[in-house]
Formats: structure tokens, C-alpha cells, sequence
């Protein structure tokens, strides 16, 4: 029987981890054997994590956060979760294996996962030219063009944020208006650095080693242009790994899992959510790592409360 089982391997769930096994509880972090490391894995140089004022490779940084969380005598389990059971007062992980894990509590911190294209090269030329994240990578596009695909708050958003590097930002939204707000919309209408693509989308990326250029596809007349850019950032939404607890857990209506206030506690006692998977709005590293701060602490004081309860019972 463990203490604590940690789903995920992100910046929330390593910090799980380091809390957790400092406070010897022996977590064991379910990794993944495909997606270890989460959505930094996909980042090149990170330059907004404090304690690295020369920046580091995002691949760098969750392989020292792992490092940090394994010093304090983590197990790691490269393996995907398939099936919880969260009821009783056992929490039992099935893996893909086969094998059940179980403990007395568990940490669920899967994050996000941006939405693509689905075009051609996309996966090729992420962190070559292509991007989710405009306040991670807008800073290396200085006077460059880009494009922003997108037509919500976000996309607007990232569009009027990277004109504080780019020389151009080309907005490309497939329909003939926007659904983000009237406000957002007018902030990109007011910018003379954007310009607003009407009914196209991305066909085909440019480039060899690097993103170069695309070519746009009118949605009303299938007409192809060219377009020569440095940067591609696609603002097109996320979603919340959440598939394993639909029906488990309480859901918000951005569909991230519910939190008790500003703590870690999900609707189910003994189980705790942290990171992008609970975090509709900042999605960032730091954010992440700090809301699994939170769900180790909450965890902790879970079991101690526990260990508290089951001797009295004993005892009456």
C-alpha cells in the first residue's frame, strides 16, 4: 500500500513529487511511456522560469526537475494510466500492463494539451517556427512576421501580445468574424501592426529545418497564396486531460477538474488535482508548479489526518 500516486509528469506533478518524498511519503509518479516530461517537452528555450536568468531548454528543465523529485527517492513508472477507482478509501491506478497500483491518496496532474491543426509537418516544425504559446516564445520573433491562427479571446490576446516583438502579426481565422469579445476584437482592429486574414486557413508549411512561410486556403473560394513568415503561433484552444476521471470527479464548466477554493481538493476525500488540468486561464510552468506545491501539502495533511483517526478508532 503506498501514500501517494502522482499521474502526470509535468511541472505540477515533479513538484508533487519533490514535496511529497521530502516529506517521506515515497510517491511514485506515473510518467507515461509516451508523453513524459508534458507540454514543455514541445518548448525550446525557456527563458520566464525563475532561477534560470540564461534560460533553459524546457527538455532540460523537466529533467531536472525529475532528477530533483528522484534525490528524494521517487519512484517513477513509465507506464499510462488506463482506469482508476476512485472510491473507498483505497485509491487502485490500473496501468496499461495490466499491473493496479495502490495508495491512500492520489495526486492527478495530466495537464493540458493544446489543440493542433492536424496539417502536414506540424509536429515536424513545433519548436522550429511553431508554437502554442506566445508569452513563452513571442521574445524570439523580434522583427519578425508570424501568423496567429485563431478567432477567441486567446487568439486576440496572443496577436496584440506579440506585436511587442514581431514587425508583423497576421491574423488568420477561417470564418468571416471573430467569437472572442467586442473588446478583444477592437484592440485587434485598432493595432496597425496586425492584419486580419478573413476566411482562410493554413494549408501547407514552409521549410526545410525551419518554418519559412504557409500557404492559406480561402474557405470560400479554395483560392492558395503564399505567405512568407518566421513564426506560426496557433491559438485554436486546449483541452484538460481529463478522461479518466469523466464521471469520477467534479467537473467545471471549461471542463478542468473542480477544486475546492484555492486548494488542491477535488470532490472525491483523498484525492487532489493539479496544474493546467485545473487551470483554465494562465497554463504556465510556474503556475503549474506552484499549484502542485498545493496538492502535496494537501495530500500530506490528508494522510496525517488519517493516521490520526485510525489509532483512535482502534483504540475505541
Amino acid at each position: 500500500m503506498r501514500d501517494v500516486i502522482i499521474i502526470g509528469s509535468g511541472p505540477a506533478a515533479w513538484t508533487a513529487a519533490i514535496y511529497t518524498a521530502r516529506a517521506s511519503l515515497k510517491p511514485v509518479v506515473i510518467a507515461s511511456q509516451v508523453e513524459v516530461g508534458g507540454e514543455l517537452m514541445n518548448t525550446t528555450e525557456v527563458e520566464n522560469f525563475p532561477g534560470f536568468p540564461e534560460g533553459v531548454m524546457g527538455p532540460d528543465l523537466m529533467a531536472k526537475m525529475q532528477q530533483q523529485a528522484e534525490k528524494f527517492e521517487t519512484e517513477v513508472v513509465y507506464d499510462d494510466a488506463t482506469e482508476l477507482d476512485l472510491s473507498g478509501e483505497v485509491k487502485k491506478v490500473t496501468l496499461s500492463s495490466g499491473d493496479v497500483l495502490e495508495a491512500r491518496s492520489v495526486i492527478f496532474a495530466t495537464g493540458s494539451a493544446y489543440r493542433k491543426l492536424g496539417i502536414a509537418r506540424e509536429d515536424e516544425l513545433s519548436g522550429h517556427g511553431i508554437s502554442w504559446c506566445a508569452t513563452c516564445d513571442g521574445f524570439f520573433f523580434r522583427e519578425k512576421e508570424i501568423i496567429v491562427v485563431g478567432g477567441g479571446d486567446s487568439a486576440m490576446e496572443e496577436a496584440n501580445f506579440l506585436t511587442k516583438f514581431a514587425s508583423k502579426v497576421h491574423l488568420v481565422h477561417r470564418r468571416d468574424e471573430f467569437r472572442a469579445s467586442k473588446i478583444m476584437q477592437q484592440r485587434v482592429f485598432d493595432n496597425e501592426k496586425i492584419e486580419v486574414h478573413w476566411n482562410s486557413e493554413i494549408a501547407e508549411l514552409q521549410g526545410a529545418s525551419g518554418l519559412t512561410g504557409v500557404v492559406l486556403n480561402d474557405t470560400v473560394t479554395g483560392e492558395k497564396t503564399e505567405l512568407a513568415v518566421d513564426g506560426l503561433f496557433i491559438a485554436i484552444g486546449n483541452d484538460p486531460r481529463t478522461h479518466l476521471v469523466h464521471d469520477k470527479l467534479e467537473l467545471t464548466e471549461e471542463g478542468t477538474i473542480a477544486v475546492q477554493g484555492r486548494s488542491s481538493r477535488t470532490s472525491v476525500a483523498g484525492v487532489f488535482a493539479a496544474g493546467d488540468v485545473i487551470d483554465p486561464t494562465y497554463r504556465q510552468a510556474i503556475t503549474a508548479a506552484a499549484s502542485g506545491t498545493v496538492a502535496a501539502l494537501d495530500a500530506e495533511h490528508y494522510l496525517t489526518a488519517l493516521d490520526d483517526v485510525e489509532p483512535a478508532l482502534a483504540a475505541a
